[in-house]
């Protein structure tokens, strides 16, 4: 099948969709103030060793202190023997002292950045890992002969003095030799420069910025299958034309430059698709539909058969729109960036041959992930649990922020609730205090409220405390907001 690729490019932003079969099946956002981190390398400087968590706390110059774990740190690791102990990081870390880290995972959150010390520069055809004098393959590359004639001829390419190591992934696999050697020699020369600054610059500072989203998109997205990248920037399409001659001159024939007067993104449906995607509903061609919730801990993702009828009998129906619903769920999971512990409770099937057959279809469906995920079986309750790594923000949590009304619980209190709470704090006040005047600032619905539902409770009120109580209405509050002043 067939894949498009389009890269909209603003000054203030990068948006990347992946078109299959017409509908958009992954969408990426660079914005040109908060570029992702993942893979940049930096001079750090220890803030903090915890012992008791084997972890350390890095200044790398964001706004909030990097984690580093025990197990992200090279020289932590046994690398002679299997069972060698893993040194301890108080002996290998301390207050204050630089080291250099690579970003493995974007601030999410509340959470910093998560660091390594195992350092990997990726280039089109290999991946250069300078610490680690080994040279591995992708997994998809699965046949045995074609592993072993890749490992010996990037061995070949090596200087003698080379100590690091390199992975061979996907692309290099009818790579030719010419094209392996300028990879290396690329890697080698990005690595010599990030070691020089790395000697002469004071921490925290940047060595190594990873490439912006439309120069990846030409090193890691394209395919066998991607037909064509469009690109609607004339400025960005010659620098990506001048970025693919020397690094992946094999993608040229696929970059065109959109001319068209309609925006791009409006051509596909790009934008309706993400207007769609920030959504709790998704409606299935059926006539199901699936419900998103996210939240910190993980996402879930609930499955309803709807006005979906169309079946010999409700057990095919249900066993129909669970099908259908693992096409749209993968879909999903890669649209909207959703990571971390996903629970997908399918509509419950009676028979254990329909719900291997939804295992096996998810199982297909989630192939095109290139994120790295694992699924288990139906549990006890009926529930499919799964996990997808998590490298950067959801598309939701990139495009959206915290509702200021509801402090994002997803519901508000009615405004007979809060009229109940101003009740209760006015009593709570009047015991206290002796003023002329009890004035409430309010929204208007709940002045309103007020003055017609509630006015005979709160004449009440006023008579049982003995004091006037007057309504002032303030347009900028949120319904749950008020103040009580005493006058």
């Amino acid at each position: 099948m067939s894949e498009d690729i389009l890269i909209n490019i603003t000054p203030q932003e990068t948006r990347v969709a992946l078109i299959l079969q017409g509908a958009v099946q992954e969408l990426h956002i660079e914005r040109t103030l908060s570029r992702g981190l993942a893979g940049n390398i930096y001079l750090g400087k220890v803030v903090r060793v915890l012992p008791g968590m084997q972890s350390a706390f890095i200044d790398i110059g964001l706004e909030r202190a990097a984690f580093l774990h025990v197990a992200d740190i090279w020289e932590a690791r046994p690398h002679d023997g299997q069972n060698a102990p893993a040194i301890p990081i108080e002996k290998l870390l301390h207050d204050g002292q630089t080291v250099t880290v690579q970003v493995i995972k974007d601030p999410i959150g509340t959470k910093g950045a998560r660091l390594s010390t195992q350092i990997s520069i990726a280039g089109r055809m290999l991946v250069y890992l300078p610490q680690d004098k080994h040279i591995g393959i992708s997994q998809r590359i699965e046949n045995e002969a074609e592993r072993e004639l890749l490992r010996s001829k990037v061995q070949a390419l090596l200087p003698p003095e080379e100590k690091g190591g390199f992975i061979i992934r996907t692309m290099a696999e009818d790579a030719s030799d010419s094209d392996l050697q300028m990879d290396v020699e690329y890697l080698r020369k990005t690595w010599a420069t990030i070691v020089k600054q790395s000697k002469t610059n004071p921490a925290p500072t940047l060595l190594h910025q990873d490439l912006s989203l439309a120069q990846r998109v030409l090193r890691d997205f394209v395919s066998d299958d991607t037909s064509t990248i469009q690109v609607d920037s004339r400025e960005n399409f010659h620098m990506l034309q001048e970025f693919g001659a020397v690094y992946t001159p094999s993608v040229l024939t696929k970059l065109t430059h959109y001319r068209g007067e309609r925006p791009l993104f409006d051509l596909y449906g790009v934008e309706e698709e993400i207007e769609r995607a920030l959504g709790r509903r998704v409606d299935l061609k059926s006539g199901g539909y699936l419900i998103v919730d996210q939240t910190e801990a993980m996402t879930t993702i609930d499955v309803n058969t709807g006005s979906f009828v169309n079946g010999r009998n409700f057990d095919d129906t249900i066993f129909k729109t669970n099908l259908e619903a693992a096409h749209a769920i993968a879909r999903q999971l890669r649209l909207r960036n959703l990571g971390g512990i996903i629970i997908l409770d399918f509509i419950d099937m009676e028979s254990a041959e329909h719900r291997s057959a939804v295992l096996a279809e998810l199982g297909r469906a989630l192939n095109r992930d290139r994120t790295k995920i694992s699924v288990s079986g139906f549990s006890t309750l009926g529930l499919v649990e799964m996990t997808r790594k998590r490298t950067r923000e959801s598309l939701a949590h990139i495009l959206c922020e915290t509702c200021p009304a509801c402090k994002g619980r997803g519901q508000v209190k009615t405004s007979r609730t809060v009229c109940y709470e101003i009740l209760r704090e006015v009593m709570r006040e009047a015991k206290q205090f002796n003023p002329r005047e009890f004035r409430i600032l309010a929204s208007q619905v709940v002045v309103d409220m007020f003055l017609e539902e509630e006015s005979q409770h709160l004449a009440m009120l006023g008579d049982f405390i003995g004091k006037p109580i007057s309504l002032q209405v303030q347009s900028d509050y949120q319904q749950e907001q008020y103040d009580i002043i005493l006058m």
